[in-house]
């Protein structure tokens, strides 16, 4: 799964790095070291230009960034709540799920990322690992978003959420986990965002062995375990010390689900 991740790249960097305008508007861009279901974070999205009427224009395309929710919120939703158990769609039946096909078929973006934690059973400790891209540039997760209106409240602005995607690991990462997101490569970005194409079933595999090859699998403090924490230090390379007699604690709210 993936229920933690890092995002520190300002909006500036990432329109460039992903050829996008950006359209965060008000969002005060900073950097986050510990992203958690729930938070609001930049994601990628194509969409039709429309003209002051509502009108979408059928011959072009914008690709933007876009704030968004982390937790999908399906459109029939009668709860903005069930989002908090949404912040993942398995890869493999995505297609056939009520909450999560239509997004597929339609609303589907690009989740950017510096990388995402994961935690490897040690005995009795859970290790905390940081999977990043050893050259520094952005991972970009497959993603799903989704917008939702409350109908109890006509003038509340509507709530647009997403999901990232996820499915088997592979090579070196199952050592840690047998699951990761779907991150796609460069040359998959546009088919993936092109709200034209509804199917995307041949993208919906397992990320390449060179991808997965090209990362750094990095161990990190436990300090990562609790949502309060929040800052470069949870990146930097921790190597763990073995001590049977001393699990590592969780805060019970902040413990990672598996």
């Amino acid at each position: 799964m993936c229920g933690r991740y890092a995002a520190t790249k300002d909006p500036a960097t990432l329109a460039a790095e992903f050829d996008a305008v950006d359209e965060t508007d008000s969002y005060e861009p900073r950097a986050d070291y510990n992203v958690a279901p729930t938070k609001q974070e930049v994601t990628v999205v194509q969409r039709h230009p429309r003209d002051d009427e509502g009108n979408p224009d059928p011959n072009s395309t914008v690709r933007s960034l876009r704030v968004m929710r982390w937790g999908l919120v399906p459109f029939w939703a009668k709860d903005k709540s069930v989002g908090a158990k949404m912040i993942n769609a398995r890869a493999e039946s995505v297609a056939t799920k009520p909450a999560f096909k239509s997004s597929l078929a339609k609303r589907r973006c690009l989740v950017p990322a510096d990388g995402w934690y994961e935690w490897r059973r040690d005995g009795g400790t859970k290790q905390p690992f940081f999977m990043t891209s050893a050259d520094g540039s952005s991972l970009a997760f497959a993603g799903l978003w989704s917008t939702w209106r409350d109908k109890a409240d006509e003038e509340a602005e509507p709530l647009v959420t997403y999901t990232v995607l996820t499915t088997d690991a592979i090579g070196q990462l199952t050592d840690i986990h047998d699951r990761m997101p779907m991150v796609l490569p460069r040359e998959s970005w546009a088919a993936w965002l092109d709200p034209d194409r509804e199917d995307v079933s041949d993208l919906l595999v397992a990320p390449s062995m060179e991808l997965v090859s090209a990362l750094e699998l990095r161990p990190v403090s436990s300090a990562v375990n609790s949502v309060r924490n929040n800052g470069p230090e949870l990146v930097v390379r921790h190597e763990p010390v073995p001590d049977l007699d001393e699990p590592a604690l969780f805060d019970v709210e902040d413990t990672p689900g598996r």
